[in-house]
């Protein structure tokens, strides 16, 4: 029964890989029996990946791209888990701040741009606003959402043993929270990786975002383009599975049992 639940180890790797083979192939071959002179082939990319790497520009681009994404994104969870976890603790304030909140919250990143502009001009901190937005409120609301779910009874018990409101809040309600909380910071780190390559496009002369638009400026070199789409995929991917192994914690799953 366990065999037919789990995937062997080995299966975790092979399925993976033979999925990516084969849309490699049936790219490959999409290009071929179109006979298009626009769309790269999966080596034309390659060679591009191989170019840019030799001339260091896609390093320098990931680099630029990573470190406004770790700014902005740190920013957000920086301010946003405390007043997060306030609004859930006071329902009451909530309640005052929640309207506009609800007002604010589904304005498209993309659509600050303009007002990035005027406020912080062309460059890094236009960037950074942008991707601290886009990031800032899935995490309270993820926060919110976390402690508002703390079973009752986890709050009479930490009050029963004495422990005074802050002491309740950072080794009960935090801790039983913390599973939902890390949900909303991987949905919100995607959200960041995916803004920060709109903003490069516009905002800034460096990244994978502006090396996307400069590669179809610059002699419509769409190799170099679908290059820097993979590397923002893949990039995309490690930090994903990054949060899943953090997730997967043994720290974490204290959490976990509690909400079961």
């Amino acid at each position: 029964m366990n065999s037919l639940q789990q995937p062997r180890k080995w299966e975790s790797f092979f399925w993976p890989l033979l999925t990516v083979a084969a849309f490699l192939a049936l790219w490959h071959f999409a290009v071929v029996w179109t006979a298009t002179k626009i769309f790269p082939s999966p080596l034309d990319v390659e060679r591009g990946i191989v170019t840019l790497a030799h001339k260091n520009v896609l390093w320098l681009d990931i680099r630029d791209s990573l470190r406004r994404v770790a700014i902005g994104y740190g920013a957000a969870v920086v301010l946003g888990i405390p007043i997060g976890l306030i609004l859930g603790w006071y329902p009451a304030i909530n309640q005052v701040v929640n309207p506009a909140m609800q007002i604010l919250r589904p304005i498209s990143p993309i659509a600050w741009i303009p007002v990035a502009i005027i406020f912080f001009g062309i460059g890094d901190d236009s960037a950074v606003f942008l991707i601290f937005l886009s990031a800032f409120f899935p995490i309270v609301v993820a926060c919110i959402d976390g402690v508002s779910n703390v079973p009752s009874m986890f709050r009479r018990a930490g009050r029963n043993f004495g422990l005074s409101p802050l002491q309740l809040l950072a080794k009960v309600v935090f801790p039983a929270a913390l599973p939902r909380i890390l949900i909303g910071l991987r949905i919100s780190l995607g959200i960041a990786w995916l803004v920060v390559v709109a903003a490069e496009m516009i905002a800034v002369d460096s990244g994978l975002g502006y090396l996307i638009i400069d590669s179809r400026n610059s002699g419509k070199h769409y190799d170099l383009v679908v290059a820097a789409m993979l590397m923002i995929g893949v990039i995309g991917l490690i930090l994903d599975l990054g949060f899943r192994r953090l997730e997967k914690m043994r720290s974490v799953r204290w959490g976990f049992r509690y909400e079961s």
